[in-house]
């Protein structure tokens, strides 16, 4: 009983893990200004709902892709790469 007790907690850390929220390491001095940031998602045809920096210092934005999907993105504020998508 203890066995599978240790393999759920186990399986139930990974998956947490997984869905953790990226961590950007980026000084603040090297971010790009979120107007800058806004205009460079929206003219990948993203519609933006919410922006906010996440408690990772990641930009993070909520809102829907061109073909009108809901999307939760992380990106890295410094580069505007796509770090993680939910």
């Amino acid at each position: 009983m203890r066995q599978i007790f240790l393999g759920i907690t186990v399986a139930l850390a990974s998956l947490g893990a997984a869905w953790a929220s990226p961590q950007c390491k980026a000084p603040k001095e090297q971010w790009m200004k979120e107007a800058d940031f806004r205009a460079m998602v929206e003219k990948r045809g993203y519609q933006i709902k919410t922006f906010k920096v996440s408690s990772g210092q990641c930009y993070e934005i909520y809102g829907r892709d061109a073909a009108g999907k809901k999307v939760e993105i992380y990106f890295d504020p410094a580069t505007g790469a796509e770090l993680q998508r939910k």
